[in-house]
């Protein structure tokens, strides 16, 4: 795996970030891991990929050991749809990407042809159009199998772990799945199952002010914009930075910032 620069001494101290595309920060120069390491004093790994689910980091044994050795993690939620699952397999570095539906997916939705996919969430819109009652079935699947990955990768690299939260609204209370909310198919309940494991859970959630800037500030070009307008922007990393240096002072020391 590659991962955001610039490159960090990992021989003292130091905070590993978890996560999917907002952590990575795509079209953001300055996303919130690199922000926090400019205020805490303390260097700060981003290890997020776009489109990134828990698995990516469960198969990668090397990432795993470093985020072991970190003095404090932060874990974005990610999304519940990348992962291999019982009923379908994805990438195992894209996990965007859709590979194969399994035996059971293709009997429960006989009348998808499964070839004409390339994306995950392209295929789970198509199988809520054709059926939502057994769409149901799938996404009740993908929280099981979330909550379990999950479990298991905090198990693993343990110690200082902050679960965050990060988007433009709250975390969902209703288990009514929502194809246009991301992190997708995650709710609260999900969240709160996974407390007793971590030392807290920050949920930041991106003011109106951030929102009303839309991509100003952002980096990309003509053909990505459409994706841009649905990502975080500077102002709202800028936000989450702020918060999250006040929760990892205290586990990590660092030099306070004078205003």
């Amino acid at each position: 795996m590659l991962f955001r620069g610039p490159c960090k001494q990992l021989d003292g101290d130091y905070v590993a970030f978890l996560g999917t595309t907002e952590t990575y920060g795509r079209f953001v120069e300055e996303p919130f891991p690199q922000l926090v390491e400019s205020q805490l004093h303390v260097p700060c790994v981003n290890f997020g990929v776009v489109n990134a689910g828990v698995d990516l980091y469960l198969n990668d044994p090397a990432v795993m050991d470093l985020v072991i050795q970190a003095k404090a993690k932060v874990v974005q939620v990610m999304g519940a749809q990348s992962m291999s699952n019982r009923y379908y397999s994805v990438h195992p570095r894209r996990n965007d990407r859709f590979l194969k539906a399994s035996e059971q997916l293709e009997e429960l939705f006989p009348e998808v042809d499964f070839t004409e996919f390339h994306f995950v969430r392209h295929m789970l819109g198509r199988l809520a159009e054709v059926s939502q009652d057994r769409f149901a079935q799938v996404v009740d699947e993908l929280r099981l199998a979330w909550v379990a990955r999950m479990k298991n990768m905090l198990t693993q690299i343990r110690g200082q772990v902050i679960l965050l939260w990060f988007s433009d609204h709250p975390i969902p209370e209703d288990d009514t799945p929502d194809m246009r909310q991301d992190p997708l198919f995650v709710t609260r309940d999900m969240v709160d199952t996974l407390r007793p494991r971590v030392s807290q859970v920050v949920e930041l959630i991106s003011s109106e002010a951030a929102r009303m800037e839309g991509t100003a500030g952002m980096v990309f070009s003509d053909f990505e914009s459409c994706v841009a307008v649905e990502l975080q922007g500077p102002r709202a990393h800028a936000e989450a930075a702020r918060d999250l240096v006040d929760v990892l002072r205290p586990m990590v020391g660092g030099t306070p910032v004078l205003d």
